[in-house]
């Protein structure tokens, strides 16, 4: 072997590890805010500013981390804080109301390198649940706890404790009334499906997954939707990609919704948006409505939704910053 082929591998090596190098160094971001019927005419200006600086904060919470070198997983678990604080959404400070009158929150979290997991169901007074979720993953042999156990664990992790006076508003108290005022079911108010999450891919190339939700107004019996559940609402892994799902939990936890995505991508090939739209139209075909976020290692980035709008943003290294409400927006 001559010493110029030698020298020209060399160079050959060295550019394809170049490209691999700008590659990994982009990132990306996706977040949502629940989906529904959001329309103009039914939206307020005040709670379209409201509800848009919202997703703009979360954007460049996780954009922060993101911009700096730092994992998906602590970008996802940024933003969604963020939008668990900002009572626009229905997660943390603003989750709607049992039939009861309690707030019980939902919040899981997943990283796609090793597929580790965590999540709370029920849980009443962490200040921001998706935390908790992070402690469980982190800090206890178990994937999912629920109810007194998982708020006796948040005690005695040292996370931030809330009153029911954070986490209730006047606006979650009167869609209560309206709907028992109606004698509808935990599905009649407005349809809007509140739940929050954000999916990341960092500039190793790693993907990570968060989602946190209220529930529904009304929800009974300790009633759990598909947030919490990995694979239903809420998945991440590197050979496919990072999903959040918001909507009617009960038909996304029968199609295993963000497991069913994550599984086209990785054994079929598909594009994110390809995967993403083929199984929201099977969820509707179910009956179920609602909408996904999805980033993957590659840097793709998808949304797909069956409903007059989502609240969702993205952006990404280099990339254009987005923030939409309406189906007729980008």
């Amino acid at each position: 072997m001559s010493i110029r082929f030698l020298a020209l591998a060399g160079v050959l090596a060295m550019t394809a590890a170049a490209a691999q190098a700008e590659d990994n160094a982009g990132w990306t971001l996706v977040i949502h805010g629940g989906a529904g019927v959001i329309e103009r005419e039914r939206m307020t200006p005040e709670r379209e500013k409201a509800a848009r600086a919202g997703l703009d904060a979360a954007l460049s919470a996780g954009e922060k981390v993101l911009a700096r070198g730092g994992s998906a997983l602590d970008a996802v678990e940024a933003a969604v804080r963020v939008l668990e604080d900002d009572p626009s959404f229905n997660a943390g400070r603003g989750a709607v109301f049992t039939y009861e009158g309690r707030n019980e929150l939902d919040a899981a979290i997943m990283e796609g390198t090793t597929r580790k997991a965590g999540a709370v169901a029920g849980v009443t007074a962490t200040k921001n649940p998706i935390g908790l979720a992070r402690r469980v993953m982190e800090n206890s042999p178990h994937v999912m706890l629920a109810g007194a156990g998982a708020d006796t664990f948040s005690k005695e992790q040292g996370l931030e404790q809330a009153g029911p006076e954070w986490f209730g508003t006047e606006e979650r108290r009167r869609q209560l009334e309206e709907l028992k005022a109606r004698k509808a079911d935990a599905f009649d108010i407005d349809m809007k499906y509140g739940t929050v999450g954000a999916v990341a891919r960092d500039s190793a190339g790693h993907v990570a997954a968060a989602t946190s939700t209220g529930g529904v107004t009304g929800k009974r019996w300790g009633r759990v939707g598909d947030s919490p559940l990995i694979g239903a609402g809420t998945y991440a892994d590197d050979r496919a990609c990072a999903v959040s799902a918001t909507g009617a939990g009960e038909f996304f936890i029968r199609e295993g919704v963000a497991h069913e995505i994550c599984a086209r991508v990785r054994f079929k090939g598909e594009s994110l948006k390809a995967a993403a739209d083929t199984v929201m139209a099977e969820t509707q075909a179910l009956g179920g409505t609602g909408g996904v976020i999805v980033t993957g290692p590659t840097g793709e980035m998808a949304w797909s939704f069956n409903t007059a709008g989502m609240y969702r943003g993205r952006v990404s290294a280099g990339g254009a910053r987005i923030v939409a409400i309406y189906g007729d927006e980008q």
